[in-house]
């Protein structure tokens, strides 16, 4: 895991200073080495965190003289092993023990493609000294994120937005689309685009080539549909919960490739608990687990303690109970929102900062269990379409924060015209290869809303602190096997209903039947006393004055009752629209 970046230049030499700041801009994300590779219009640079062989040989940019090529590389290839033993039978030999070198070998070998024999989460970008071209690639499911930026004559890349800013040279007004999808979609803005004009990011399962003329062509080469084959095998519910379980045991134990110890965050729901079951069925020993709680404000507690402790006792791990007293949220939330590669509106983001700074002293590298509701249907709005007759319009009900009326009345003429949003939701249902309405609505959420919301969050969250989170629910064949069952297999009885089925074989009935829980900050989802106060300050500031991005009056009615705008499922609009005012402040936009 680590911060790449890189500029190609079509007429002159790279930026040395330009590559640096970029390089220098993610020391967060690989606190263990710098480098630095710059041959006239070609230029790579990295910052390296250690979790694969420790050693100098496999710092990076890497480069392979009897191959003339070069790379940087951002993630983990779980099966580099199984690659470099092929590898060697072809003949290569290598200079390194870990999984950089095998992706320039198996580049070599099988061109392109070779990225459809990685099982692993990565971003990487990939130079032939001898023609100038240059590869970009992304992960099956863009775990590793990856953002573009181009002027006349360069194009630059980086694993973080705000690296792309270090080097200048961006157009950083606002993208209408973009914003209109920040607000409607909880924060998570469809790829190709942020909510900057001139920041992009390379969609997932990409392949994007960039000729030394600066002629680029792209290629996706992995997709899934979600939805029940009728050609397919007619497997009974035992069948189904045997598979889930055969395919989660391996996603787990391909995580555990390091050179390094591996964690778990444990909240004490289904997902993580799963991860540790699995973890000491396959005989793992001492597995460290850490969890996190904040002050209780009502009826709404803080903590999920009692089913986390639940878990480490009947497993026995080495488990840690980190306590954030509520006060601590609100100093943390300058660093946290400077964390964000793009404005990332859940609470959640705060507890995985908090939690992130302490488990980071602890260990490198930790298990989550991030995606299991995306994949296998866990959110509580998924039943409700298995009777609707119009899905795009059920999606709108049942997602979005803001509605296209409710957007004119917070933003001001200028950023807002046409409803950008429900017309991408319309265009994808038209598109996809998903029939029912309930596989419309998994297709839309395990394609694009998991990318950039939770999977973003927790990368940008742990990397700020130089911590690898591996997610097991997102490896390629877990997503492709709850993709091809029935939709009653997902969404029955609360959700998840097979996932919970065959959990029964590991966890107690206390964690499987308990309400489903998130990740609580309770001080944000009501912002009163000295939250509300943090907020004002955002949304009155001479900086969001001048933007003009809001109209006062409404600004005005939230402040005076920021419970009275509350989204259908219950988030702040207030705190939506001061972490963006927030985020562009702190970014200097």
């Amino acid at each position: 895991m680590c911060g790449i970046c890189g500029e190609i230049r079509l007429r002159d030499d790279v930026s040395l200073p330009g590559l640096s700041r970029m390089t220098r801009s993610m020391e967060a994300r690989g606190p263990d080495a710098t480098g630095i590779f710059v041959q006239g219009p070609i230029g790579f640079g990295h910052r390296r965190l250690s979790i694969l062989d420790l050693a100098p040989a496999s710092q990076q940019p890497m480069l392979d003289n009897e191959l003339g090529l070069g790379l940087v590389f951002n993630g983990c290839i779980y099966n580099f092993r199984e690659l470099k033993s092929e590898l060697r039978q072809l003949g290569y030999r290598f200079f390194s023990e870990g999984d950089t070198e095998v992706i320039l070998k198996a580049y070599h070998a099988w061109g392109a493609d070779c990225v459809r024999r990685f099982k692993g989460m990565f971003a990487f970008a990939l130079w032939e000294r001898d023609t100038g071209r240059v590869m970009l690639a992304r992960d099956r499911l863009g775990i590793k994120p990856l953002y573009y930026t181009e002027g006349a004559s360069f194009f630059r890349f980086a694993s973080t937005l705000p690296a792309l800013l270090a080097a200048g040279d961006v157009d950083t007004s606002l993208d209408p689309v973009g914003l209109h999808h920040f607000f409607s979609f909880h924060g998570a803005v469809p790829p190709p685009r942020t909510v900057l004009k001139g920041v992009k990011k390379l969609e997932p399962a990409t392949i994007l080539t960039i000729q030394p003329d600066g002629t680029r062509t792209s290629q996706k080469y992995w997709s899934f549909t979600v939805g029940a084959s009728s050609d397919g095998p007619r497997m009974t519910e035992q069948e189904w919960a045997d598979a889930v379980a055969d395919v989660m045991r391996a996603a787990v134990e391909r995580r555990l490739v390091s050179d390094v110890p591996v964690g778990v965050l444990l909240s004490g729901g289904v997902d993580s608990s799963l991860i540790v079951s699995l973890l000491a069925e396959l005989g793992h020993e001492d597995i460290r687990t850490f969890s996190i709680g904040f002050d209780s404000i009502g009826r709404h507690s803080g903590d999920e303690f009692v089913y986390s402790d639940l878990i480490a006792s009947r497993f026995g791990t080495r488990h840690e109970q980190i306590r954030i007293d509520g006060t601590r949220a609100l100093d943390v939330l300058p660093d946290t929102i400077r964390s964000m590669s793009e404005p990332m509106v859940s609470h959640d983001a705060v507890a995985f900062h908090l939690l992130s700074e302490e488990v980071s002293k602890r260990v490198k590298v930790v298990q989550s269990g991030q995606g299991a509701d995306e994949i296998f249907g866990g959110y509580s709005w998924y039943p409700s379409f298995l009777t609707t007759n119009d899905a795009a319009e059920q999606y709108q009900s049942a997602y979005f924060d803001w509605k296209h009326s409710d957007l004119e009345n917070l933003l001001t003429d200028e950023v807002i015209s046409e409803d950008f949003s429900r017309e991408f939701v319309d265009s994808f249902f038209a598109k996809t290869n998903a029939v029912s309405a309930v596989d419309k609505a998994l297709q839309i959420d395990a394609e694009i809303m998991l990318v950039d919301d939770p999977v973003k969050r927790v990368d940008n969250m742990t990397m700020a602190f130089g911590l690898e989170a591996r997610v097991p629910f997102l490896d390629h064949e877990v997503v492709e096997l709850a993709s091809r069952m029935p939709a009653r297999l997902k969404v029955n009885d609360g959700g998840k209903y097979i996932l919970k089925e065959m959990s029964r074989r590991y966890l107690p009935s206390e964690i499987i039947d308990r309400p489903k829980g998130y990740f609580p900050v309770p001080s944000l989802r009501y912002l009163r006393g000295p939250f509300k106060d943090y907020v004002r300050d955002i949304l009155t500031s001479r900086q969001a004055s001048e933007r003009g991005l809001y109209r006062a009056g409404f600004v005005h009615h939230m402040l005076e009752n920021p419970e009275a705008e509350m989204s259908p499922k219950g988030h702040s609009r207030l705190w939506q629209a001061a972490l963006l005012e927030a985020w562009l402040q702190a970014h200097a936009i």
